[in-house]
């Protein structure tokens, strides 16, 4: 039996679940909602540093539910984005923990890089990257595992 009556929701649900569940153990946190922060600021941030039509190509591959949270918020702009360095990328998911704060959010970051590239085509993660300038783009990890 589903529990949300239709089960293309209930699988959404169960892969987001599994998606939160994999980033929490590689960035050892046993908090499911500062792992939903840590995932949802990436990707806004992530999402925000790419050109329209590349952010929505790269949305089109995430789980319904994640694509969701995804496109949460978002004004889709034809021009190049701003704000392009490593810092300010990191100080924008920094903002989603003012509360509490993270010790290491560039490793935090690169782990969820290292969770897109394993759910992520190879060569939509190529095209990700080419958009991203060389310091944000060295938070990825050189290849998929």
């Amino acid at each position: 039996m589903t529990t949300a009556g239709l089960s293309t929701f209930d699988e959404t649900v169960q892969l987001s679940n599994t998606w939160l569940k994999e980033l929490m153990r590689a960035v050892d946190w046993d908090d499911k909602s500062k792992a939903y922060r840590l995932l949802r600021a990436t990707l806004h941030a992530l999402r925000d540093r790419l050109m329209a039509h590349e952010a929505v190509q790269f949305g089109a591959q995430l789980p319904m539910l994640i694509r969701g949270l995804y496109y949460d918020g978002w004004h889709m702009t034809d021009t190049a984005p701003s704000g392009r360095t490593k810092s300010e990328f990191l100080t924008r998911i920094d903002a989603a923990f003012k509360q509490d704060p993270n010790s290491d959010t560039e490793q935090l970051v690169r782990e969820v890089f290292k969770l897109l590239a394993r759910k992520i085509t190879p060569g939509e993660i190529d095209d990700v990257k080419r958009m991203l300038p060389p310091d944000v783009r060295a938070l990825w990890p050189s290849t998929a595992k």
